[in-house]
Formats: C-alpha cells, structure tokens, sequence
C-alpha cells in the first residue's frame, strides 16, 4: 500500500508538475492607481491638509508630508495635476533598462500639501503611496497615486492566500488607503467630493461611508 501510495503521488506529480510549478514559482507584479477628487468645502487649506494627514495615517507603515508655502498671494483659477517622470530617462542606465523596465515618479508642483507613504508587509507586498492636494478658486482637488508590488508564488503562497481571504488582500488594502483619506476629509470637513478620475475604475461613492471594516466592504 506504501508503494502504491508513492507511486500515484509521483504520477499525480508528474502530470501537474507544469501546473505546480507555475503555482509554486516567484512572480514580483507592480500595480499603478491614480484618483483625483474634486473637493467643494470654505475649510482653510491647513484644516484639508490636517484632514487629509490624518487619513492617511490609519492605513501605513511610514509617512513624509511637506505643506509648501504658495508661491503668489493669489489663489489660481484651475488646480494643478500630478505628473508621472521618469528620473532616469536619457541615462545611460535607462538605456540598457529599456521602456518598459523604467521606474516612474509621482511630482506635485505647486501642491499645497503633499505626503509620500508606504505600506509595507514583509516578503509579501508592498505599497507607495503619493498624495498631493491642490488648491484653486472652487476649492481644492486631490489626487493620489499609488504603486502596489505584490509577490505571489512561492512555498508560502498556500498560506498568503488563506490570509488573503481572511483580511482582505493587498489590492483591497491599497484601495482602502486611498479611500480612508478621502473619507476621513468627507468626515471631518464635511466638503462635497466627487471622483474625476479613476485607474481602476471605483464603482459608486465608497468614500462617503463610515470608513466601515474591510472585510464589511467586500
């Protein structure tokens, strides 16, 4: 029965080994989202920024905000929008990376509040965070930007995807911390805020709840 039991499991592994080792093998896959919220409130700039710092905070490991003083007195009539560089293009070293390999970087001119934050699961996943909010005649906008690089595969992936399951995975947490700053300067402000752009998309208006517990979101 020993034997026998040996020699079907070595068939069973034979035949799936492809399967298997694609299951099994180490893969590294980086994500990019972007939002930009419209944000209709009178609350001063600080009071926004504070908003906003304090939504960010509920979901990551580390935070670096800056609150630039304007350059004019004056307020401008449209917002500002982020941009993504690439800091290494025209490098010798951009050259031997190729296109596709190129890092790009979120930058922020004339934001009057920025802050840059990661979220960080050891060998798993992590996220960089890059929100800017800017300032014009209407009120302000808010745009956000994250790179997820999750991690799949591997002889614990068994086990990621039993934790996956229970708290939620690294997408559902990259879209809740996007969302806890949206909703905790909805909470605190009580600005009228509307989505203008979305890379993936959102469906409804996720970020004019209570800030509910992931796995109620699902």
């Amino acid at each position: 029965m020993r034997l026998l039991a040996i020699t079907l499991a070595s068939a069973f592994l034979l035949a799936g080994c492809g399967t298997a080792n694609n299951y099994l093998a180490q893969k590294s896959h980086t994500m990019e989202y972007y939002r930009i919220f419209d944000i209709k409130t009178t609350a001063s700039r600080q009071s926004v920024a504070k908003a906003a710092s304090n939504g960010i905070g509920r979901n990551v490991n580390s935070v670096q905000e800056a609150t630039p003083i304007p350059a004019t007195g004056e307020i401008p009539e449209t917002p500002g929008r982020f941009k993504l560089v690439n800091p290494l293009a025209g490098s010798q070293f951009a050259a031997l990376a190729g296109a596709g390999g190129l890092p790009r970087f979120p930058v922020c001119d004339d934001a009057i509040w920025t802050a840059r934050a990661q979220r960080i699961i050891t060998d798993y996943n992590t996220t960089h965070l890059t929100a800017c909010l800017f300032q014009y005649k209407d009120g302000y906008h808010l745009n956000l930007y994250a790179a997820l690089v999750k991690k799949t595969g591997g002889v614990f992936q068994i086990s990621l995807t039993m934790t996956d399951a229970l708290v939620g995975t690294p997408e559902e947490w990259t879209e809740k911390t996007l969302l806890d700053i949206v909703r905790t300067i909805h909470s605190e402000s009580g600005a009228e805020i509307t989505l203008l752009e979305a890379q993936p998309d959102i469906a409804g208006t996720p970020w004019l709840d209570d800030g509910k517990p992931l796995e109620q979101l699902k």
